[in-house]
């Protein structure tokens, strides 16, 4: 007999069984699966409540999701209830119609109102929806000037630094120095402070220049407009439609 694992025969290479005298062939085998005569167990699960797609977004804990162990409950008057079990607090707003929505997970315990979960989604996407409206999106926009500047290409550069920062922006004005002109990084620095002044309240500094590699840039802020109080008009002593009563004569 041969030891385990060698093959059968020279010319059966694919054959490794403990019997030399016949191969075993996987497809002959019977199936298990197929000769068992019992039917197969199924494990019991509980059914997980499906998951709505706002509330997935905003990783908001509702209902049968909430895990914890105690919570604080606010009903829908905004009254608190106190801290039970959620089970509990789960009952009491099937009672009434409504959800059990988790408003304050990072809480202890966590804060959790009955309340209809519809309209708590959209009031919170109406809210968002105001604050982006009076967000403000702040870009930078760059101006690049050049050691060997002209002075009609600086008062054109430093025209648009000025309108970008009316408009609400912010300027990042930059310098290269090429080649030998590392050696003079004076010049740099004196065409960047120039324009600081010149720019004057228009803008605030934000950066002071300062260099990266071989690029000297300072950044500009918009600065706050001052609001104008309008003046007090002066009120007439009189009133506009009645006219000063003449002095009466004097008798002689």
């Amino acid at each position: 007999m041969e030891p385990r694992g060698a093959p059968c025969r020279p010319w059966h290479r694919k054959c490794y069984t403990l019997r030399c005298s016949a191969t075993f062939n996987l497809k002959d085998a019977p199936n298990p699966i197929q000769t068992h005569s019992e039917p197969q167990c199924t494990l019991w699960r509980r059914p997980i409540p499906p998951i709505d797609k706002r509330s997935a977004k905003s990783f908001i804990r509702t209902n049968e999701r909430i895990r914890a162990r105690e919570i604080r409950v606010i009903d829908e008057n905004g009254e608190q209830l106190g801290v039970m079990a959620p089970f509990e607090a789960l009952k009491m707003a099937r009672e009434r119609a409504l959800d059990l929505v988790e408003i304050s997970p990072n809480a202890v315990p966590p804060v959790c109102k009955i309340q209809d979960y519809g309209k708590f989604l959209y009031e919170k996407d109406k809210s968002d929806r105001a604050a982006r409206k009076k967000q403000k999106i702040i870009v930078i926009k760059e101006v690049k000037f050049s050691v060997t500047v002209d002075e009609h290409d600086y008062q054109t550069k430093k025209n648009q630094a000025v309108r970008f920062l009316g408009d609400g922006d912010k300027v990042k004005a930059s310098l290269r120095f090429k080649g030998r002109q590392m050696a003079h990084r004076d010049l740099g620095y004196k065409i960047i402070n120039r324009l600081i002044l010149d720019i004057g309240d228009a803008g605030l500094v934000e950066f002071m220049p300062r260099m990266e590699g071989t690029t000297l840039h300072a950044i500009l802020a918009p600065s706050k407009k001052a609001e104008v109080v309008p003046a007090k008009k002066p009120v007439p002593a009189f009133p506009a439609s009645a006219e000063p009563a003449e002095p009466a004569p004097t008798q002689a």
